[in-house]
């Protein structure tokens, strides 16, 4: 599953959203923020039903339960096809084999993409600049699960907070070299890009890690 291919379980047509979410000793952390950020995802140009939200939450459970204990900390997924039928499944996590600042803004560019037709990003682009936190979301845009947290997060570190649509693009082209980056993914969690780290960049990491483990004692 850590390859993005959808496993044969899956009884469902040809996927129209798929969301992953990391794992930790069988737990789901930040579980409310992610079903949150399925709530406002579009899918054929609807929101997901009260019914399929409820769906989701009780399913995670079942989930966890049944299908957890092979690969305590990997990946949960769901896939919902065009007709709304919805499927999950737990299954290996394998982490990035390249985090050059690239290889990231590659990942949040195609993540853009799928914003464009979901509403939400499930990986995003951060950068350090002038002592404050920058994310490359839209003003108004909806964040996905880890997005949130690590926002909630920086305010609690006393880091202002600003979003700018343009963000990836500008580093995609040079026009910006940021010196500290990192990607949020639902995930792959806070990955801390090799060749444009700081000790923010690395403190945000660090929290996330911090994380994992509160929620798997």
């Amino acid at each position: 599953m850590a390859d993005g291919k959808i496993p044969q379980e899956f009884e469902v047509g040809e996927p129209v959203l798929v969301c992953r979410w990391r794992l930790s000793n069988r737990r789901l952390p930040a579980a409310n923020r992610h079903l949150r950020a399925l709530g406002r995802r579009t899918v054929n140009g609807m929101h997901p039903t009260k019914q399929l939200l409820g769906w989701a939450k009780q399913h995670i459970e079942w989930t966890l339960a049944e299908g957890s204990a092979a690969h305590p900390d990997g990946v949960l997924m769901l896939v919902l096809d065009a007709q709304g039928r919805a499927a999950m499944a737990v299954g290996d996590y394998a982490p990035l084999a390249d985090t050059t600042l690239a290889a990231l803004v590659e990942r949040a560019q195609a993540s853009e993409h799928e914003a464009s037709e979901t509403d939400v990003a499930p990986e995003t682009l951060w950068v350090v600049l002038d002592g404050a936190l920058v994310c490359g979301m839209a003003p108004g845009e909806v964040a996905s699960g880890s997005a949130s947290l690590i926002a909630d997060l920086a305010r609690t570190l006393g880091l202002s907070v600003r979003r700018d649509a343009n963000l990836v693009e500008a580093v995609a082209d040079g026009t910006l070299a940021p010196r500290e980056a990192f990607l949020v993914s639902d995930e792959h969690g806070v990955v801390v890009a090799s060749d444009a780290s700081g000790t923010r960049a690395r403190r945000f990491a660090d929290g996330w890690a911090r994380l994992l483990d509160r929620a798997g004692r």
